[in-house]
């Protein structure tokens, strides 16, 4: 029996699925949760995401607006931006895209972010509540991971997990909250030894590194779950027939796309060894927006006072 494939696409449908009747009833009772999202130059990537972001939003019926300063903006009329929406009451969620130009204190900005209206869950005092295990948002990415796991019933207590990435966006709170589900934790990073060694010993592991196919298949410990949070991009013939030889049918897609996306698990070797794992695309990806979805759906709720069973993303 093959690798178990964790389709991220089909885990989204179902956390957005069980979000619409909530937004339906903030809506019939109150207002429709409400999100801002600011993004500040023209990243592309950036700007891809906030699409994909504002098109969820309207999908299921919240309310959204997105704020587009000028690349020159200063740090200060962008922390006044920031204000602004901090005490408009309609607006439950506040996202600021990142990266944001060179010359903003990205840091101030973030944190001036109320906390119960940061979605993303990267104030420190939501990050402080995270590590007390106490109600709060929680990054999206990891929360989603953990939606994944549970949804596909992979056990996780008494399991031994292993981070590669200490970002404080993905790896940090995913070490985090592997430790509340009762895991043991290994966190690893550029100046591990003997990454590979480190790697085997995880029932799961989580490939968070950003680059390219770092995570071999003898990387991976045999029946593991290996989750795949990279998405890097491959823009040249010689990086594409690195990792998928020379004269892949993948070179097909690089001349239609002028880039070829692609995980920091080895795609080739992952399946052989892995008990399930997340492709790239159509993984990870698609759980975070659906978890900022959640966040922002939470943050009505709590902000409006209504009691919800549903525990904190």
């Amino acid at each position: 029996m093959g690798a178990r494939i964790l389709d991220g696409k089909r885990i989204r449908d179902e956390i957005l699925a069980e979000l619409k009747p909530r937004i339906a009833a903030l809506s019939a009772a109150h207002r429709p949760p409400g999100l801002a999202v600011v993004l500040a130059g023209h990243d592309p990537a950036s700007e891809i995401y906030v699409r994909n972001k504002v098109k969820t939003c309207e999908e299921i019926g919240i309310y959204s607006e997105k704020v587009t300063p000028e690349e020159r903006i200063a740090t200060e009329d962008l922390l006044g931006i920031v204000e602004g929406l901090n005490q408009r009451p309609e607006i439950d969620g506040i996202l600021v895209q990142s990266p944001l130009p060179k010359h903003i204190d990205e840091r101030r900005v973030l944190e001036s972010v109320r906390p119960d209206k940061d979605v993303d869950g990267f104030h420190p005092y939501n990050v402080g509540r995270l590590v007390a295990a106490e109600p709060a948002p929680r990054a999206c990415t990891p929360a989603g991971i953990m939606e994944m796991l549970r949804r596909y019933e992979i056990p996780v207590a008494g399991t031994h997990a292993v981070v590669v990435g200490r970002s404080d966006i993905v790896g940090k709170p995913m070490a985090i909250l592997l430790l509340h589900r009762h895991a043991t934790v290994t966190i690893c990073h550029s100046r591990t030894p003997d990454l590979a060694s480190e790697c085997r010993r995880a029932d799961i592991l989580v490939a968070a590194v950003g680059r390219p196919a770092l995570i071999r298949g003898d990387f991976i410990k045999p029946g593991a779950t290996v989750i795949d949070v990279g998405m890097n991009r491959l823009d040249t013939v010689e990086a594409v027939e690195a990792v998928f030889g020379v004269g892949s049918p993948k070179l097909a897609t690089l001349a239609k796309n002028g880039s070829l996306l692609i995980g920091d698990v080895h795609p080739l070797e992952v399946a052989g060894r892995a008990g399930a794992f997340t492709p790239v695309p159509g993984g990870v990806g698609p759980l975070t927006i659906a978890m900022l979805m959640a966040n922002t759906v939470q943050s009505a709720e709590r902000r409006l006072g209504i009691r919800t069973s549903q525990a904190a993303c």
